[in-house]
């Protein structure tokens, strides 16, 4: 059977779904193991981009109920009807669109500007709620030269940290949990996230609560949590190949 076919087959999928998550979980536990750490230590959040809400319930049922989406109209289309998950941003978020993400998410993971802090904070006094805010930070320098790619663009760089840090934990309805950052392609990833780490211990010097580190995907999560991860973020690893964008 292709997996066009198990997709839509609902036992079919629901049998991957199932397997897929205990071999993620397996990987989870066996990587705190390896790092000393309490499995339970970790979050994990599925990346549902181009899955449809089957899916995500579907994930949920199976205990993954802290959901990611990196497109605003993939949000808007899918959180309403599975209000009781978790519902993460991850994705490069322009400011004209933060009253919706606001609206549907409690986290947003890409916070790299000061223009966005203050469109956060109007939506989210507008909405009459409080988000959890992740600064991402820019890893580019751990990747081959001329290799940034997707997110690894987007990023506030290490030293201008404590600048947006301050912005955030200020802001009206905004909350600052930590950090997050993907690990540029061709790079050595346990480099790049024990560079992270470091920007995550110098801002829980000033901001104790801030102890989020949201770093890790399905090619990396090993590497992420030797590195102190508190939450990865995988796709291709629970759901399969995505299907393309519509």
């Amino acid at each position: 059977m292709s997996a066009e076919e198990e997709r839509a087959d609902p036992a079919a999928r629901a049998a991957e779904l199932s397997a897929n998550v205990a071999q993620v979980r397996e990987r989870i536990r066996a990587a705190c193991e390896a790092a000393g750490r309490p499995e339970n230590s970790v979050t994990l959040v599925a990346i549902t981009k181009t899955f449809p809400i089957e899916d995500v319930r579907a994930l949920a049922a199976l205990g993954v109920t802290d959901t990611g989406e990196n497109r605003e109209q993939e949000l808007k289309a899918k959180a309403p009807d599975a209000p009781d998950l978790v519902w993460h941003f991850v994705g490069q978020l322009q400011s004209n669109k933060a009253r919706s993400v606001v609206r549907l998410a409690q986290v947003v993971h890409s916070v790299d500007r000061l223009s966005l802090v203050g469109a956060l904070s109007k939506a989210a006094v507008a909405e009459e709620k409080t988000v959890r805010c992740l600064l991402q930070v820019s890893l580019a320098s751990y990747g081959p030269e001329g290799a940034e790619t997707g997110m690894s663009r987007g990023g506030v760089a290490p030293g201008d940290v404590t600048e947006l840090a301050t912005a955030v934990a200020e802001a009206d309805g905004l909350e600052l949990g930590g950090v997050m950052a993907v690990a540029p392609l061709g790079s050595d990833p346990d480099e790049a996230f024990a560079a992270l780490r470091a920007v995550s211990s110098r801002l829980r010097s000033e901001h104790a609560g801030a102890g989020w580190i949201s770093a890790g995907m399905t090619g990396d999560l090993e590497a992420a949590i030797r590195q102190g991860a508190t939450h990865v973020r995988l796709g291709r690893a629970l759901l399969g190949t995505r299907p393309p964008l519509g």
